[in-house]
């Protein structure tokens, strides 16, 4: 993923609100299927991680992103964003990809 994207996903999750939080049972397979469902019929998520999840963010979310073969856009604070293209039914265009409006 280029910085152009990646920068670009980023203003688009400043306006989407968590689809998903993470507590203290961590990274259970069901949270993990729960995640790669949000990211097909979605795209991008933001995944909230609550106070009483003990393990350290960083590493929730690359293990995360490996397990739903996703990437991750950025961590804020509490705050996971990925980003999983679903080919089959694409909602987020990311820059030079067909289907973006051409810039003047």
């Amino acid at each position: 993923m280029t910085t152009k994207e990646r920068a670009y996903l980023k203003g688009l999750a400043q306006t989407i609100q968590p689809v998903l939080s993470l507590g203290k049972a961590s990274l259970t397979p069901e949270f993990v299927d729960a995640t790669a469902e949000a990211l097909k019929a979605r795209e991008l998520i933001k995944v909230n991680v609550l106070k009483n999840c003990i393990d350290d963010i960083g590493t929730l979310a690359i293990t995360l992103s490996e397990r739903t073969r996703s990437e991750v856009v950025q961590i804020i604070g509490r705050k996971i964003v990925l980003y999983k293209k679903n080919n089959e039914n694409q909602k987020i265009f990311l820059p030079g990809e067909k289907g973006n409006k051409p810039k003047k």
